[in-house]
Order: structure tokens, then C-alpha cells, then sequence
């Protein structure tokens, strides 16, 4: 019985699959360093993932867990894994195009997941799974839903003040009580307390149930539980600030309050999870280590292939072609105050100079081709405006002139700058629909090219003044 061995090893084949998932994670890594960078600088700055540093050991230590099934089960190599890796290559191009970069991360949890199941097989991938599928808590996503949890938090404290009969007044996000006024932003949305509710909800059901059903039933107890408890926080906050006769006093340290209870609410919905808890599965009996064929590993090879394939047709549908610069052109009226010093036009780029007062403005029209990926535009655009600034950047969107503009102000040196997108004569800021739009008529014909316009002013006094009195007169483009 020299081709199999129960329990044990069949020699330095069996090394192999383990050998080709170590290169393949690393050359997933090198591919896609950007969006690994991008996550990490998230967990720094954010508060709402700062929890993401700890998904890596958390993931080692339910591999440890499962350590029993590592040695019972031998790898077997499976090709198919690489047919599926079309998907996620197919989600990376696309968020790559919208601007997405959470999206392109899924996408690459998505490469490596399946890079597992090639080299390790289903069997053993399944058994895994647990671990494995943890690590989709390193992506930080769920920003989107702020908004909605802003909505939610405000609508809530409303009905709870209107159900207690507490006077107020309630404009969007700002209540009013006659002890002062209270502002619902991003930070008390909740957003911080649902991931994190939620990674602790996976990890919960992951080590105290089997059951696939009470697994999910648990994470989303551990999606709905936290925002209630959201809502419950700011409605006590409102309710110890009538109590208390100052709005300030009872919003003071609101957000360690907020910490502590949250945590209490994670303890509690812990508890209540006790009673339901299984006791954990069977280790399997070992089995045999029979030889594989080699040729299974192609399918490592395949994922590795499919994960590059997503940004190397990135780049094949992104063309350098385009129209000419002189075929657009941008109509300015500054004020009677402002004077035209002169236009230099280099290729695509046209770069036009005005000085208002003792304030100089560059106003840069780029023409930019119809098969340009839209996130590059928006990036672009945002790092042309915000290079001549300096310190903590703050932005917002504001109408000037009948038509959006985004505004980049420097905090700490007064510099200022605005950005537009052009498609199709209109313009916008480069929300979603107009990427979407932009994406759409990559293939399209005849299309005009996207024009993008920066306005700066250096960091001087009144600088934001001038150029919002600048822009006051609509722009338009010509041919």
C-alpha cells in the first residue's frame, strides 16, 4: 500500500497545494497592492474600522481552531475554482470604473477565496469556511449606508420625543428642544457600532453554532439589534439634555457614552445567544493522502490569470484617443473686477489665468476622451484641484452660477479650489449616474469627450469670496 496513507502524508506532493496557495496569495498581493494600501489606510483613519486590524488573527486563530480537520483532511486540487474566477474579475472592472474601491476589495476577497478552493479543494475549503470567509471583514465597506442610518437615528429620536410628548421642532437632521439644539451627523448615524456589531456578530455564531440557520439568524439579530440601540442612544441623549435644562451638558462625552453603551447592548445580545449555542462538529475521520495529478494545480494558475486579467482589460478599454483641445473650448465671464492674463494651451490641456484684486485664479480645462475610465476622471480632477493646497482638506458640493460645483477648501492656509465634470454639454459633479453614464458609452460612437474644469486660488485672504463670485456667472462650453 505504497500509494496511500491513512493519517499521515504522501510525501512532498502533499506539500504542493499549500505551496501554490502561499505563492498565489502573494502574487494576489502584488497585483493588488493598491487596494490592499487602500484598506489599511482606512482602518487608520477611520474610527468606524479601526477593528479591522484585528480580522487577521482572528482568521489565524480559527484556522488554529480547526487544526484537527488540517490533519484529517488531505487537499485535493480542483481546476473548476478557476471558472468562477471570471466573476470577480468581472466585479473588479466594474467597480474599478465606478470608482469603487470597496468593490474592487471584495473583488480580491473574492480572488483568494477561490485561489483556496483550487489549491485545497472544496472539501477542505468548506470545512475552512468559517475562517476562510472572515477575512471579507478586512474590506471597509459599508459607508454607503450612513445616510440611511442618519435617517433612521433623526426620524427615531422624533417619534420618541413625540410618543413622550417633549416639545420640539425638527428641520432634516437638526432637533430643537427648548433646552438648545441637537445635530444628528455622520458620526452619531451609527454606522461605527454596526460594523462593528456585525464583525462581532459573524465571529459569535462562527465559534457557538453550527447550524447554518441559527448562524444567519444571529448575524442578523447582530445587523438589526445596533441600530435600534442607535436610535434608543440619541433619543436618551435628547431626553438627558431636556432633563438636565442644557443641550450641552447632556450631548457632553456623548460618544464615550455611546461606547459603553453599545458595549453593554454586544453583552447582552451575547447572552441571549447562550441558551442556543451547539456544541461543536465532529473533527472528521482521516482520510486517505492518494496521490493527486499534478495537473490540478492549473487551476491556482487560473485564478492568479483571471484576478490579472480584471486590470489588464481595465486598461485595454481605456483608450488615449480623443478630440482635440481646440475643439472645445470654455466660455468664461469673470467679474468686471477680474482681468484675463493670458491662455496656454498644451495638447488637450488648456490652462487660462485671471487676476481678481490681489487674487490670481487658474482656471485648467482638460479634454479627456469618451473611453477614459470615469473613476480616473474624478481622480484626476480631484488631485488637479486640491495640488496647490495645503494642510487638512474639506469638501462639499455647492451651486454656483445655476450649476453644481465641488468646492476643496485648505483649512489651515484659506487656499480654494472647484471642480466640474462636462458630459454630454452638462455639467455635473461625477456622481454615480454620471460614471454609469460615462461607462455606458465607453463602446459608443460619435460621443463628444468629457471635459473637466479646475478653478484655483492660492491661499490668501477672502480667497473662497473671489472665487465663488467667479464662478457666480454660469461657464459654458463651445466647440
Amino acid at each position: 500500500m505504497s500509494g496511500t496513507a491513512i493519517g499521515g502524508t504522501a510525501g512532498p506532493r502533499a506539500r504542493l497545494p499549500w505551496l501554490a496557495l502561499a505563492c498565489g496569495l502573494t502574487g494576489l498581493g502584488l497585483v493588488f497592492g493598491h487596494e490592499v494600501l487602500a484598506a489599511i489606510a482606512v482602518w487608520s483613519s477611520s474610527t468606524a474600522y479601526g477593528h479591522c486590524f484585528l480580522v487577521p488573527p482572528i482568521v489565524a486563530w480559527l484556522l488554529w481552531e480547526r487544526r484537527a480537520v488540517l490533519s484529517a483532511l488531505a487537499p485535493r486540487p480542483a481546476i473548476w475554482p478557476a471558472l468562477l474566477a471570471v466573476l470577480p474579475a468581472i466585479f473588479w472592472v466594474v467597480s474599478d470604473f465606478l470608482g469603487i474601491m470597496e468593490g474592487r476589495q471584495l473583488a480580491v476577497v473574492g480572488f483568494a477565496e477561490l485561489l483556496a478552493m483550487a489549491a485545497l479543494g472544496f472539501r477542505l475549503w468548506w470545512a475552512l469556511s468559517a475562517a476562510l470567509l472572515y477575512s471579507v471583514f478586512l474590506v471597509p465597506f459599508g459607508a454607503f449606508v450612513t445616510p440611511v442610518l442618519q435617517s433612521f437615528t433623526a426620524g427615531f429620536i422624533v417619534d420618541g420625543l413625540a410618543l413622550l410628548h417633549v416639545p420640539f421642532e425638527a428641520n432634516s437632521f437638526q432637533i430643537t428642544i427648548p433646552e438648545g439644539s441637537f445635530y444628528v451627523a455622520e458620526a452619531c448615524a451609527g454606522l461605527r457600532f454596526l460594523i462593528a456589531a456585525v464583525a462581532f456578530g459573524a465571529l459569535y455564531a462562527v465559534t457557538m453554532f453550527r447550524s447554518p440557520l441559527r448562524r444567519a439568524a444571529f448575524i442578523m439579530v447582530s445587523c438589526v439589534v445596533p441600530v435600534l440601540a442607535n436610535g434608543v442612544r440619541g433619543l436618551g441623549i435628547v431626553l438627558l439634555g431636556h432633563v438636565l435644562g442644557s443641550a450641552s451638558a447632556g450631548a457632553a462625552d456623548h460618544l464615550i457614552y455611546g461606547w459603553v453603551f453599545f458595549s453593554a447592548v454586544i453583552l447582552l445580545l451575547a447572552l441571549c445567544g447562550l441558551p442556543f449555542r451547539e456544541a461543536p462538529a465532529p473533527c472528521p475521520a482521516p482520510e486517505p493522502r492518494a496521490a493527486f495529478p499534478l495537473q490540478r494545480l492549473v487551476g491556482c494558475a487560473g485564478v492568479v490569470a483571471a484576478a490579472i486579467a480584471g486590470p489588464a482589460l481595465a486598461a485595454a478599454l481605456t483608450s488615449s484617443g480623443g478630440k482635440p483641445a481646440a475643439s472645445m473650448k470654455l466660455l468664461l465671464r469673470p467679474p468686471a473686477s477680474c482681468v484675463a492674463a493670458g491662455t496656454q494651451i498644451f495638447g488637450p490641456v488648456q490652462t487660462q489665468g485671471f487676476t481678481c484684486g490681489e487674487q490670481r485664479l487658474t482656471v485648467t480645462t482638460s479634454v479627456l476622451p469618451r473611453t477614459s475610465n470615469p473613476a480616473r476622471i474624478l481622480e484626476t480632477a480631484r488631485a488637479d484641484a486640491a495640488a496647490g493646497l495645503q494642510g487638512e482638506l474639506d469638501t462639499e458640493t455647492v451651486r454656483l452660477g445655476g450649476a453644481p460645483w465641488v468646492l476643496i477648501s485648505g483649512r489651515d492656509f484659506g487656499g480654494v479650489a472647484a471642480y466640474a465634470v462636462w458630459i454630454d454639454g452638462r455639467q455635473s459633479v461625477g456622481g454615480l449616474r454620471d460614471r454609469l453614464e460615462i461607462a455606458r458609452d465607453m463602446f459608443s460612437t460619435g460621443k463628444p469627450p468629457v471635459v473637466v474644469t479646475v478653478v484655483v486660488a492660492p491661499g490668501k485672504p477672502g480667497a473662497r469670496e473671489v472665487l465663488t463670485a467667479f464662478l457666480q456667472t454660469p461657464v459654458r462650453l463651445t466647440p
